[in-house]
């Protein structure tokens, strides 16, 4: 009896796992990872949980892994969703709910292809699912503390794809090769308070802020390289919390948020940023403090062996060949590239963290078939 994975996607939509809750998902995903033969590890870290599972002897000569989430967003404004966000309603062709996109339907289908793989056709070597409840959160006890875990016990990956979501527009798409490096800089200008109508006595900080954001904004990174486009940086917030016309602040802040290139590294840029903000305090006597939160670097799994056994298995299945690229935004494939080889491949993601979250039931069955043939060739 085969597992079907829209009616696997549908119970784990039910299990309601907003970061940090586990909800039930990765429950009933261990019960039937455990009815097919896996060893199933529990690895929850600081209130994170997490599961690890392997079929197969330890330390295999060939090991595929898969790595997925199974926590997702808020819900939002509840009254807005057409469906109840946790009731994995299925109508007009699609199954509906929190999580039906981003990224329950991947872990499902990888779990349902794993499980009927080792068993009708038990393969010479390990297959191995890494699964993280806290992938869309902070990220810090989730696949990291599975990595550190399977380093500790001696566990590892030949080779991993991660289901996340990488289809633009149709099933098949597109394929993730990489992924941006990311990180974000916050500056705290603190000046001289004093009276709108006497700025000679101030010292105000927000020109000097609004120059150093424009200078950073109009700053060119790059103009892409080899696999990855132009990286990019955002300002996102410029405040000073004063409500008064009448005042000259003390202080404000503002924040960007850059994606990088390999060209780049997070200590570049960071150096970079440093000297910008080092010349705006000079020239404007303020003093400016930065902090930089990295969250993860550019990498990149050159095309090759891994790459083209997907390629081939979507086209097989889909009849659509993917384009291998670099685009959106991070994932826990940052973290997995420091174990083993990693691409990505996974649904369309045009609903996911959107009121009334949804996915076609047969892209579920597709994925489910592009994985079991990844297994099947991978193995051969």
């Amino acid at each position: 009896m085969t597992t079907d994975p829209v009616a696997l996607t549908a119970d784990l939509i039910r299990c309601p796992s907003v970061t940090p809750a586990e909800g039930g998902a990765l429950v009933l995903l261990e019960g039937l990872l455990s009815a097919a033969g896996f060893t199933c590890t529990r690895v929850d870290r600081n209130g994170t949980s997490n599961l690890f599972a392997r079929w197969g002897n330890r330390g295999a000569n060939r090991s595929f892994g898969f790595n997925g989430h199974t926590d997702v967003v808020p819900v939002g404004d509840e009254s807005a969703w057409t469906v109840p966000p946790f009731g994995a309603v299925e109508k007009d062709g699609m199954l509906w709910g929190r999580g039906a996109t981003d990224m329950k339907s991947g872990v499902a289908a990888f779990a349902a292809a794993a499980a009927d793989f080792v068993t009708e056709t038990p393969p010479d070597g390990a297959v191995i699912l890494a699964i993280t409840g806290d992938e869309e959160g902070d990220a810090t006890d989730g696949t990291v503390a599975l990595l550190d875990w399977m380093k500790e016990n001696g566990e590892a990956m030949t080779d991993c794809l991660v289901g996340e979501p990488t289809c633009p527009e149709i099933m098949g798409d597109m394929m993730k090769i990489g992924r941006r490096g990311s990180m974000s800089a916050w500056f705290d200008v603190t000046g001289v308070q004093g009276h709108a109508a006497y700025p000679h006595r101030a010292k105000n900080p927000l020109p000097a802020l609004a120059r150093l954001m424009d200078r950073l904004a109009s700053h060119e990174l790059d103009k892409g390289t080899d696999h990855f486009d132009a990286s990019t940086l955002a300002v996102v917030t410029m405040d000073t919390g004063n409500t008064a016309t009448n005042v000259i602040p003390a202080a404000c802040r503002g924040a960007v948020n850059i994606r990088f290139t390999d060209a780049h590294t997070g200590a570049s840029l960071t150096d970079w940023l440093q000297s910008e903000a080092d010349r705006v305090a000079e020239e404007f006597g303020v003093k400016v403090a930065m902090r930089v939160k990295v969250s993860g670097e550019s990498f990149l799994t050159p095309p090759g062996p891994l790459s083209a056994m997907v390629a081939k298995a979507v086209k097989a299945e889909t009849g659509v060949t993917p384009e291998m690229s670099t685009s959106g935004g991070t994932s826990d494939a940052r973290f997995v590239k420091d174990h083993c080889p990693v691409v990505e491949f996974g649904l369309v993601g045009k609903t996911m963290h959107a009121v009334d979250e949804r996915v076609p039931v047969e892209d579920i069955r597709a994925l489910k078939a592009v994985y079991t043939r990844i297994l099947r060739d991978y193995f051969a």
